[in-house]
């Protein structure tokens, strides 16, 4: 756990407006972002079955958090995140190519390092959208990758309209560069992959690191991903250099999800293939889900970015251990 304030570091929103700024941020974002997908809300369960196999496995170390119903007898687990619940929910909503649902998730992750940009709490807009068969290529991601940076950046313009404060923090670029993982590790071949991310982005900006997953020409991947939602060869995350905390910033992660073939071959890949008799894996290598596109935005990451936050607990609640709170304490910085 480590906790870094930015020398001189001073909130530019009380946290009253802090609140009203995040409000106002949130409603803009789905106001803009929807429409560019094609998008329409729908509820999402804070909970799901776990024995189903629909959570999301993360990194495959994470504990999900479990408990039992009653009166059900089921044993249910806290999502870790939507990835495999909305692409069920397509089917069973009988969405249409070229329609997808967002949500708002709410998740869990009581394995999760805490520092400035990691807490146990994540919120992130969840999205999935179906697409058709010659559209899993990377032309396709990347038009949505513009897409979505492009709403972001018009939902900072917007905001610093009511919040003038806001206006001495850098504007988001639009200029999105595109680089996949080997090739990033190509050009650093001596640095870590967060390394290599802060290298390159501090360079770059507005970055999509894509092809995360499987493993590099040096043995390892750049970074972990389940094998069991997007497809390695077609994903990426969203990142940009973020002044406050001189680092490259993740924003979102997302992708062309797996295929029937896709999803066979990344099973046997992790050596996850007693995953196959699961409900969802059995449906998804018969070719019972719809082809999609999807991922999840972080909702909080967006708001220290578009507030200029050096903490994450400035703008949502969590729990903190006291070396945490002591120092943000110390440093005039108010935690949620």
């Amino acid at each position: 756990m480590h906790t870094y304030i930015p020398e001189g570091y001073k909130s530019l929103l009380s946290v009253y407006d802090t609140q009203k700024a995040i409000g106002l941020m949130k409603r803009l974002f789905e106001d803009t972002f929807a429409p560019a997908l094609n998008l329409f809300r729908v509820s999402a369960p804070l909970f799901v079955d776990g024995d189903s196999g629909i959570n999301d496995n993360l990194n495959g170390y994470e504990r999900p958090v479990s408990f039992d119903i009653l009166h059900t007898g089921a044993h249910a687990q806290v999502v870790q995140s939507l990835a495999k619940w909305k692409r069920l929910a397509l089917k069973r909503y009988q969405f249409h190519v070229g329609e997808g649902l967002y949500t708002d998730m709410n998740a869990i992750r009581r394995d999760e390092e805490l520092d400035n940009l990691h807490s146990a709490y994540v919120d992130q807009w969840d999205w999935e959208k179906i697409i058709a068969r010659e559209e899993r290529n990377p032309e396709f991601l990347k038009a949505t990758v513009r897409s979505i940076v492009g709403a972001l950046a018009d939902t900072q313009s917007f905001l610093r309209t009511v919040f003038p404060q806001l206006c001495v923090l850098p504007q988001l670029s639009t200029d999105v560069s595109f680089v996949t993982s080997q090739e990033l590790e190509d050009l650093y071949p001596d640095l870590t992959p967060k390394e290599r991310e802060n290298a390159f982005v501090k360079e770059h900006g507005t970055t999509f690191l894509m092809q995360i997953g499987r493993k590099l020409r040096s043995g390892k991947p750049h970074d972990g991903r389940a094998p069991d939602y997007d497809d390695w060869s077609l994903n990426g995350d969203i990142l940009v250099w973020y002044e406050p905390l001189d680092c490259a910033f993740e924003l979102s992660s997302m992708g062309i999800r797996v295929d029937p073939a896709a999803l066979d071959r990344q099973l046997t890949i992790s050596g996850c293939d007693d995953r196959r008799e699961l409900m969802y894996h059995k449906m998804l290598l018969s070719g019972e889900l719809p082809l999609t596109i999807g991922g999840g935005i972080g909702q909080s990451r967006m708001s220290m970015l578009m507030l200029g936050k050096a903490h994450i607990g400035e703008v949502q609640a969590s729990v903190w251990d006291e070396e945490t709170i002591e120092t943000c304490k110390n440093a005039g910085i108010m935690l949620l």
